[in-house]
């Protein structure tokens, strides 16, 4: 191979990884401070009531909007995925969060409209769900379908690295807000400005997304035979395991991460009585160690396969859980930090080598849906209510049943991974 074809490799690869990794960054970014914005001040502006964990649990609610949209997504951007291609859906899948996390930063609160207040927040919340439903299989496969041979793993883990990117990214943003504004500015506008701040960076995703190319494994499957009418028909009546298998395995990732992050900063403000800045700090200093967890495993998979990795991800979990109450509740903010950074490390190996685990399962004429759809449902079972329920738990019994929820997780993923061992296309 002469040095120029060479570097035009190079250049290629460097593109669709920049596209994979930015993109799915600014999704998550979108998606992460709204998660955030629930835990610290949605309640008490949106969902008015006299109990303080009941505003919490309302918030909490509507942060699991977004999952029962995102399946929907998933199905309606796979659609397109499978038929007109990765580019021009994961272009639209972009815009729709994009202007729907704008939109949120001109909500009226529920002291200036009433209930429309909520009703539009959900509304948008919904929209971010729909968006973000078919971005992370879009920016998997383009990663994936890209790879060299022995590289699908750690080209995979460069979409899922965008999610502790995208968190730091937003959790460092609201710290920086919480350092420079007091409390009553914080609550009365300043939340409003990360919100904003997304419109700049969804246009850098768009400017990285609208130089790429299609991916081989797609241009190959549509001149091959024309695409499915109906990729969702198709998928169900001919790869119905995979898709539930899948679904199962994806289950674990989302308990942990909601736990760890939307359950563990509402926990630690509004029951432990730490500060919100406090708690934000200790979070952005974990949140490394599951990039660390993500690298760690996309190599580890690459070196054996990505379906043992995550089996063993869910083993740790199980662990994890029996140490959440010992170390949350230790009355220890250095303790709790320990924690966030195990759990982390740990979610980087049930998450990390999903990018190349699930779309192994399925032939590239319906993969953009069969990893969408596995994917998104699996975040709704293992993430759309786990703050919600883990609060709740924790109301009633302590912090002993919030492990024991994260260890069936954990169970219920390793269940579906041992349903069915992922076949190449």
């Amino acid at each position: 191979m002469s040095g120029e074809t060479r570097q035009t490799a190079t250049n290629s690869n460097r593109r669709v990884l920049t596209a994979s990794l930015v993109g799915t960054a600014v999704e998550f970014y979108d998606f992460y401070i709204y998660a955030t914005a629930a835990s610290l001040v949605f309640g008490p502006l949106f969902f008015p009531s006299k109990s303080a964990s009941l505003q919490l649990m309302a918030s909490y609610a509507s942060l699991g909007v977004a999952f029962l949209a995102r399946p929907l997504g998933a199905v309606a951007f796979g659609h397109f995925g499978d038929r007109v291609g990765r580019k021009s859906t994961l272009v639209a899948s972009l815009m729709l969060m994009g202007g729907s996390t704008l939109a949120i930063a001109f909500l009226p609160t529920y002291a200036m409209a009433g209930w429309l207040a909520p009703t539009l927040l959900c509304l948008l919340r919904f929209g971010q769900g729909f968006g973000l439903g078919g971005e992370w299989g879009g920016a998997a496969l383009l990663a994936v379908e890209n790879a060299p041979p022995g590289w699908k793993a750690r080209f995979g883990m460069f979409p899922q690295l965008g999610a502790p990117v995208g968190f730091i990214a937003a959790n460092g943003l609201f710290l920086a807000l919480g350092v420079i504004l007091t409390p009553e500015q914080f609550q009365a506008w300043g939340w409003r400005l990360p919100f904003l701040g997304s419109a700049a960076l969804v246009a850098v995703g768009l400017w990285v997304r609208l130089k790429l190319t299609e991916t081989p494994a797609f241009a190959a499957a549509i001149a091959h035979e024309a695409p499915p009418a109906v990729p969702l028909g198709e998928l169900l009546r001919g790869h119905w395991k995979a898709t539930l298998c899948g679904t199962l395995a994806a289950i674990c990732c989302f308990a942990v991460y909601y736990l760890m992050t939307a359950f563990a900063l509402g926990y630690g403000v509004t029951t432990l009585g730490y500060s919100r800045t406090a708690m934000l700090g200790v979070q952005l200093g974990a949140i490394l160690f599951m990039a660390a967890g993500i690298v760690a495993a996309g190599c580890w998979s690459d070196a054996t396969n990505p379906r043992r990795v995550l089996m063993s991800g869910c083993a740790m979990t199980v662990a994890v859980g029996a140490l959440l109450p010992v170390m949350m509740g230790a009355g220890s903010l250095l303790a709790i930090f320990a924690f966030l950074a195990l759990g982390l490390l740990v979610m980087g190996f049930v998450y990390g080598p999903l990018g190349a685990f699930l779309p192994d399962l399925f032939p590239a004429r319906v993969r953009y849906t069969g990893v969408s759809t596995a994917f998104n449902v699996g975040g709704i079972l293992g993430g759309g209510l786990a703050p919600m329920i883990a609060q709740a738990l924790a109301d009633k019994g302590g912090l002993v049943p919030v492990g024991a929820y994260l260890a069936v997780a954990a169970g219920l993923s390793f269940v579906g991974l041992l349903g069915l061992k992922p076949k190449a296309e």
